[in-house]
């Protein structure tokens, strides 16, 4: 998905909305600011695998999308800090249900055999 869709006005309100966290690691990041501000590195140790150019890619996107507030503190060397906003706040607990649907999801196969494929 584009990010275009994301300010188009004639599209559904959940492809807007899914078109702010797409991709792999906005809501591992959502989910992390949610509890409380983070620094750029904390986030990196706490997601591996995840670069620092992808990180600030992300932060970047979620930052013009208003999801989140970024503090650079004047002291020697920089400090930066990334909280979330109000609307990003907003958004982490919409997703709340979403989550649970798919902690119900991975539990039903884990807990069922497969089921044949339809034809």
């Amino acid at each position: 998905m584009t990010r275009s869709r994301a300010m188009d006005p004639n599209v559904c309100g959940v492809t807007a909305a899914i078109s702010v966290i797409d991709g792999k690691w906005k809501t591992s990041l959502l989910w992390l600011l949610e509890g409380g501000p983070h620094r750029p590195a904390e986030l990196r140790r706490r997601l591996p695998g995840l670069s620092e150019k992808v990180l600030t890619q992300a932060l970047r996107e979620m930052e013009s999308d208003g999801l989140v507030h970024r503090e650079v503190h004047d002291v020697l060397p920089l400090k930066t800090v990334y909280s979330l906003t109000g609307f990003g706040r907003r958004l982490s607990e919409a997703l709340g249900p979403v989550s649970d649907w798919g902690h119900e999801r991975l539990e039903r196969l884990t807990a069922e055999p497969a089921e044949p494929a339809a034809s």
